[in-house]
């Protein structure tokens, strides 16, 4: 918070923001929600990689790399794939990473397998029409059994008569096999209503918690019946909810997303497109995250912002039906790096980050991965930076 701010003014402040608006109470609180404070972490840039473009490994084409974790128990990296089936079966691949104090020396992928449905079956394509594609998005191994958790979008049909693929959370084994899924909240559910996630903003981010006792996810965008997507005057609340192992949902909270930064070209096609791509929870403190925010505007490219948050003081919403023009306390947030500010050769499509090795210095790396959506004109970019 800003240091003119007697003790007084702050708790004024804060007893005004939970009569607002859900919008107007995260641009409310003192210093707004990008204010520094004396806890937050800060981020400096180690080093980064590419990935060449469609890489060839072991008969994949490497790309739509859209989340990223550390296995203790191996010591590599496993990179989820966000290919929807569409050039080879939705899969991941596992890689070593030679991340030091002095950068990004290596990325040497080391396999890769395909995710399996519970009959061992492969996923399908959309194409096939059958309601048994998948979108993946997120990848976390469970810190006590190194098995895998990966979340997939679903998909809310264009058309009329299409399937409903709802999003999910599914377990499996180092090899892809099936063992099971998390049972979702009930507002995380695609209704052919307007409620739950819009289409392409579902479930996006997943992180483990309390040493593996919690999981906590996030929808990408607001729910349809929790308002309207950012625009260039409004942010936007999106729904972070906390679970046990089996699924019980623990607490549900509004974490606010920022307006977009920028005028879309007005010949493109293509809209504004904003949300959370990635969370990870602390280690030591399950109620704080980093939350990656990602945004892209037509004709100004991708801004790529990281923030440290908080639950503490934000309202539990998992009874509240609608957040639009509710007056809840959103989570709060401190601006830890805005990637134009790093030193990167580019900036690109940035969804995927996990803690790496602590480092000499007693800073901790934090590794990210751009998604290149399969694209000659994006990058599969590995990036290290030194948190503390």
């Amino acid at each position: 918070m800003r240091a003119s701010l007697t003790r007084r003014a702050c708790a004024t402040a804060l007893l005004l923001t939970s009569m607002l608006t859900p919008a107007v109470a995260a641009a409310a609180r003192p210093g707004g929600p990008e204010a520094q404070s004396e806890r937050a972490v800060s981020a400096r840039l180690l080093g980064e990689r590419t990935v060449p473009y469609k890489l060839d490994f072991q008969g994949t084409t490497v790309g739509g790399l859209s989340g990223v974790d550390r296995n203790r128990c191996t010591g590599e990296y496993v990179f989820i794939s966000d290919d929807r089936s569409a050039l080879q079966p939705a899969r991941f691949y596992t890689a070593r990473l030679d991340v030091d104090a002095d950068g990004v020396h290596a990325v040497d992928f080391t396999g890769t397998h395909p995710f399996r449905q519970a009959d061992g079956s492969v996923y399908p394509p959309p194409s096939l029409g059958d309601g048994k594609a998948v979108d993946p998005e997120e990848i976390r191994v469970d810190p006590r059994t190194c098995r895998y958790w990966w979340a997939q979008e679903g998909d809310r049909p264009r058309a009329a008569g299409a399937p409903v693929i709802q999003p999910s959370v599914q377990f499996a084994s180092p090899t892809g096999a099936y063992l099971g899924q998390l049972r979702l909240p009930q507002n995380y559910e695609v209704t052919l209503e307007e409620r739950g996630p819009r289409r392409n903003q579902a479930i996006e981010a997943i992180t483990f918690g309390a040493h593996g006792a919690l999981l906590t996810s996030a929808v990408e965008g607001p729910l349809l019946q929790d308002g309207p997507v950012p625009d260039l005057e409004h942010g936007a609340l999106v729904r972070v909810t906390q679970q046990t192992r089996t699924g019980g949902v623990l607490r549900q909270f509004a974490y606010p997303i920022e307006k977009i930064f920028a005028e879309s070209d007005p010949n493109s096609p293509w809209g504004p497109d904003t949300g959370v791509p990635s969370l990870l929870a602390f280690p030591d403190d399950p109620d704080r995250y980093l939350v990656l925010e990602r945004t892209w505007v037509a004709g100004a490219g991708y801004r790529i912002r990281l923030y440290d948050a908080t639950t503490r003081g934000a309202t539990d919403v998992r009874t509240v039906d609608s957040l639009a023009g509710r007056p809840v306390v959103p989570m709060s947030k401190t601006l830890v790096a805005d990637f134009d500010t790093l030193g990167l050769s580019t900036v690109d499509n940035t969804e995927g980050m996990t803690w790496g090795p602590d480092l000499p210095s007693g800073e901790r790396s934090l590794i990210l991965v751009s998604d290149d959506n399969f694209a000659e004109d994006a990058v599969t970019q590995i990036v290290a930076l030194a948190v503390r």
